[in-house]
């Protein structure tokens, strides 16, 4: 057997992995895992990963879990080009610096308002206090900030002048904030960002030579987000494989 990464693509770690195995080429069986239905839980997932959590990867008797661990583990196998997980001792700091920051401060703000500003509201049917959701986004706002100030500098990405996977980490991240048309108010208070109507994600579609579009919140906030959950469906989302010129892009290409 082969290698078969398990999935929901509802879930951002799992877009991320996704993403990054389509864009190179690596040949898989998605195995899909319904959290909605709690598939996580069953004794044939288990099996693979103990900690009852996607993504989870098997390549023939190895099993590995933990997102990150699975986009290195790619990258290495499978020699992804250089600019994903840098040879370069600084550069590949650079991007393991993010990857560390981002699981407790942007996903944990990510996840906490999309689900108080959408999924307990809208799907669950549950009210979520004015001032809760005021505090949940006033720290969304600041880990925004920080992923501006720290991280992306005046740089194109975030680890330097090439798209890294912590770029493709923090873009799954950010479709929450689309998801819950929460670009307006992230937006606001940044001189020169105007929110714009869609996530932009075509850099995803092509190498660093054709790149022109930073990791900005002038191009990754939306003003006015869809009204269901992020998007198991991602090849149709906007941008993610296609170049935006008017042409389709290989999602294999690097």
């Amino acid at each position: 057997m082969g290698l078969e990464l398990y999935l929901d693509l509802l879930s951002q770690p799992c877009r991320a992995v996704y993403i990054f195995a389509k864009k190179n080429r690596i040949p898989f069986e998605l195995r899909t895992v319904d959290l909605l239905q709690g598939q996580n839980h069953s004794d044939e997932f288990v099996q693979v990963n103990p900690l009852r959590k996607v993504p989870a990867l098997k390549d023939g008797d190895f099993t590995l879990a933990e997102s990150v661990a699975i986009l290195l583990y790619l990258a290495r196998k499978y020699e992804a080009p250089d600019h994903w997980y840098p040879q370069d001792l600084q550069a590949r700091a650079r991007v393991d610096e993010y990857l560390s920051w981002q699981h407790t401060a942007l996903r944990m703000s990510c996840t906490r308002a999309m689900w108080q500003k959408m999924m307990f509201p809208v799907f669950l049917g549950q009210r979520v206090p004015p001032e809760t959701l005021a505090n949940t986004l006033a720290e969304l706002d600041r880990c925004l900030q920080l992923l501006e100030d720290k991280f992306l500098k005046d740089q194109d990405f975030l680890a330097g002048p090439h798209i890294s996977v912590a770029d493709l980490v923090a873009i799954t991240e950010l479709m929450h904030v689309s998801a819950v048309g929460q670009g307006g108010c992230c937006a606001a208070g940044y001189p020169g960002r105007e929110p714009v109507h869609q996530l932009t994600l075509l850099f995803l579609a092509g190498g660093p030579g054709w790149v022109t579009s930073p990791l900005s919140l002038r191009v990754l906030i939306c003003k006015k987000g869809p009204k269901t959950p992020p998007y198991r469906d991602i090849e149709q989302f906007p941008g993610v494989f296609s170049s935006g010129r008017g042409g389709e892009i290989h999602p294999g290409d690097p």
